[in-house]
């Protein structure tokens, strides 16, 4: 009992040291704005290419041992969530995936039918049968049917792996020492086209702000229509890390409401000041239905003359 309360209190250490890590990590400007980090995280971090297509003609090898293109994980009506991890990281990785998995079962969206989720390994050592393992481990604890189909794990040579990360701008380096790879956590949201949509940071992700990224990525192709309504009114605030309120939409919106509402309000009684036409042609004619003659002024004659 003793032991596997120790061992809790290890792993959740090891998770908030992750989350730390993270946040420490997340974005190009903590990066490049501290003078003072530590020689492993120089030159670490993310730089936002927002509206950037992602070469999808770049080549990485699946879980099977083939050769595929980033195209070929990409359509017309999915979304694509990226990530940049490598199976043997000792916490970062881990924590970050074991996180998305979490956050992604509390939508209704479901990856293979609704996006895609795409991890490519920042390791050019790493072989498919090393990613198959992994893709194992987190589709199964993803738990539903087709994951397997939605969530790819990639590896590739050093040339193309490299020529993605400066795509989407994630800045990483190899520590020859600790033979260990320093990066950031992130996930890129990117169109079905493959543009880049949305960066999200951390190893957890609030629910609301996972769910409209995928639905603002999808440009419209996944989600409900209150998502849409959504996300007319609200839009992602960077300095929060969420999606907050656009007054101005918000007001059109209620404003348009309002005078619908006052029309709806207002059409018995305008109705009632004005009968239609036929009514009115009705109230003219007499009681048989015929109008009535009008007389016409007699005219005087004109006596004869004797």
């Amino acid at each position: 009992m003793i032991a596997s309360l120790s061992l809790r209190r290890t792993a959740n250490r090891a998770a908030a040291a992750a989350a730390l890590l993270a946040t420490v990590l997340c974005g190009s400007a903590l990066a490049q704005g501290v003078d003072d980090l530590p020689p492993a995280l120089e030159g670490v971090g993310v730089d936002e290419k927002l509206g950037d297509q992602v070469p999808l003609d770049l080549k990485f090898r699946n879980t099977k041992g083939e050769w595929i293109t980033l195209g070929e994980l990409f359509s017309q009506d999915r979304p694509v969530l990226l990530t940049l991890n490598y199976s043997s990281c000792p916490m970062l990785c881990r924590e970050q995936l074991n996180g998305l998995v979490r956050d992604l079962k509390l939508l209704k969206l479901t990856a293979g039918d609704d996006f895609h989720v795409v991890s490519v390994s920042i390791d050019p050592l790493e072989m498919p049968e090393k990613a198959k393992a992994t893709k194992e481990k987190y589709t199964k604890l993803y738990g539903r049917t087709g994951a397997a189909h939605g969530w790819h794990f990639l590896v590739g040579d050093e040339e193309n792996i490299q020529a993605l990360a400066d795509a989407v701008g994630f800045r990483y380096k190899y520590l020859p020492d600790r033979q260990e790879y320093s990066h950031t956590a992130a996930v890129m949201l990117c169109s079905p086209n493959g543009v880049v949509t949305r960066y999200l940071y951390g190893v957890r992700f609030e629910e609301t702000t996972l769910r409209m990224s995928i639905v603002e990525a999808s440009e419209g192709t996944v989600g409900t229509p209150m998502d849409q309504v959504f996300l007319f009114c609200f839009a992602y605030d960077h300095t929060e890390g969420r999606y907050g309120p656009m007054a101005q939409r918000i007001m059109s919106i209620g404003g348009g409401m309002f005078v619908a509402a006052l029309a709806v309000a207002l059409l018995p009684y305008w109705l009632r000041r004005h009968p239609p036409a036929a009514a009115s042609d009705a109230s003219g004619e007499g009681a048989a239905g015929v109008a009535a003659p009008i007389d016409k002024p007699a005219t005087p004659e004109t006596s004869a003359t004797p």
